[in-house]
């Protein structure tokens, strides 16, 4: 028979592992915020504006989100500053150029900020709900690295994803590559939007395994490293 009292510690544990308040926390509100609103905000210059605070938001919030060497702290943060200049210049030069260093720039923040998160999560200590939250952060994190690299591909490639051509002039084209990531990421694949070229097929490819690789891998890790909160 269950002990109530067990029982309550059981749901109080729960609890705090699903409510956290740590910088990991708000780097996860604010990617779900990102995943929401982006629909919203593409249509106009004030919408614009609004999403591009939001991306700079989060370049800014992930270089501080995890502890890290001075130096490494100021590589991340200098990235995600370089990311957020070229942002903001793409977005009131309306330079496809420039907005193609802005991406390449932001994946690279990304990517140092997962690395970050991964370092964080694996090390060995007590699991918490800020660590938990880092780990779906760096999964969102993930897909939005690949997104961008999709960008780079079918920009220099046109028409390697489809079936209808994307077009970067118009608002929510990205969005579009960052669905598609997240579905390849979850190996759902609804089909809406696939690669159409060998070599985008290559690179999706890697994003299955590397989909895989995280939850089955990383996760399962998480689970077994991590002692309970409480020793019986």
């Amino acid at each position: 028979m269950t002990n109530p009292q067990d029982k309550a510690e059981s749901d109080e544990d729960l609890a705090q592992m699903i409510i956290g308040h740590g910088p990991c926390t708000y780097l996860l509100l604010l990617l779900l915020g990102l995943i929401i609103l982006s629909p919203y905000l593409e249509e106009g210059i004030v919408a614009r504006t609004l999403l591009g605070i939001l991306f700079s938001t989060v370049l800014l919030v992930g270089a501080f989100a995890t502890r890290q060497t001075r130096r490494g702290f100021i590589f991340k943060l200098c990235l995600a500053l370089l990311g957020v200049v070229l942002q903001w210049a793409a977005l009131w030069t309306e330079s496809i150029a420039i907005l193609d260093l802005a991406g390449i720039s932001y994946a690279a923040s990304l990517a140092v900020a997962i690395s970050g998160v991964l370092r964080y999560i694996l090390k060995r200590g007590q699991i918490t709900a800020d660590k938990l939250h880092g780990a779906l952060a760096g999964y969102i994190m993930l897909a939005i690295v690949w997104a961008f690299i999709y960008t780079v591909i079918e920009r220099s490639s046109a028409g390697s994803f489809g079936p209808a051509r994307l077009d970067f002039t118009q608002p929510g084209t990205f969005f579009k590559l960052f669905y598609f990531s997240l579905t390849t990421l979850t190996t759902t694949g609804y089909g809406d939007v696939i690669p159409l070229t060998n070599h985008a097929r290559s690179f999706v490819m890697i994003e299955e395994f590397a989909g895989v690789f995280y939850v089955g891998v990383l996760i399962a890790r998480l689970a077994g490293l991590y002692p309970s909160t409480q020793t019986k």
